[in-house]
């Protein structure tokens, strides 16, 4: 009997951990020149950011500062995030800079919408931000 529950919460956990396919349409994006962004989701501490200059990207990702370097065809929306650094400070909650650090840099699309900017890699959605002022 154990086994058959077993399988059964197993079934059910992977069915729940499905992806969803949802087709995202990218093409004719705004420039994300110049621009600065807030992660839209409630974190624990400093709330990450992204800012765009100059083929650059940096900002702060909830501890430490970091640095990149940033590709983007606003034709395609087309985004590509690579050498990226950060300062070495150790902080409380270092989960959400790691998880966010891991991210960017796998993203290889982005959309925006409105004051939203959302990065995402093929059509899975890694990361939302908030148009910063």
């Amino acid at each position: 009997m154990k086994k058959y529950i077993m399988a059964a919460m197993v079934s059910a956990t992977m069915v729940s951990c499905g992806t969803v396919t949802k087709t995202v349409n990218t093409s004719n994006q705004p420039s994300l020149e110049n621009t600065k962004w807030q992660l839209a989701d409630h974190v624990k501490g400093k709330i990450p950011t992204l800012t765009v200059e100059g083929g650059k990207l940096n900002g702060n990702a909830g501890c430490n500062n970091y640095f990149g370097e940033i590709n983007l065809d606003a034709n395609t929306g087309s985004f590509s995030a690579k050498n990226i650094g950060s300062t070495k400070m150790i902080c409380d909650n270092m989960a959400t800079e790691t998880n966010f650090l891991g991210m960017v840099p796998k993203a290889n699309k982005y959309r925006v919408a409105g004051s939203s900017l959302e990065l995402y890699q093929d059509n899975l959605l890694l990361l939302k931000f908030n148009k910063m002022q």
